[in-house]
Parts: structure tokens; C-alpha cells; sequence
């Protein structure tokens, strides 16, 4: 029966249990299951860009000492 006190016992750790849970998925810097993610840097995209045959030698080494030296 119903007595009045619908958010007491078992039924108020559960929504404690789901609030957490939500505030760890949507606050968290990580993603799902803690993965973190790597952000690429310019050195990284340049690097790439040179794999790739984008940018000369030349272009590559002028453009990393400008980032290296910035």
C-alpha cells in the first residue's frame, strides 16, 4: 500500500544511482566507457600532410620550425 512516502527507501538510491550516472556521462571530459580522446596539434596535422605529399620537404621543415619556434 501506499503511504505516502514514495521516495523512501530502495527508491531514492536509484534515483541518487541515475543522477549520478548522468552527471558522469555528460560532465565527464572523457568519453564513453573513460576513453580519452587524443587531440591532434599542428604538428601533427603538418606531419600528415607530409605523408600524404600535400607539402614539399622544404615546405615541412619551414613550416615545423615556425611552429617550434612559436
Amino acid at each position: 500500500m501506499y503511504n505516502g512516502h514514495h521516495f523512501g527507501g530502495m527508491h531514492f538510491f536509484w534515483w541518487i544511482f541515475w543522477i549520478i550516472l548522468l552527471i558522469w556521462v555528460f560532465a565527464s571530459p572523457y568519453n564513453f566507457l573513460g576513453q580519452r580522446t587524443k587531440k591532434e596539434t599542428s604538428l601533427d596535422i603538418l606531419k600528415k600532410r607530409f605523408a600524404k605529399g600535400e607539402i614539399t620537404k622544404e615546405e615541412f621543415e619551414e613550416k615545423k620550425k615556425f611552429l617550434e619556434d612559436n
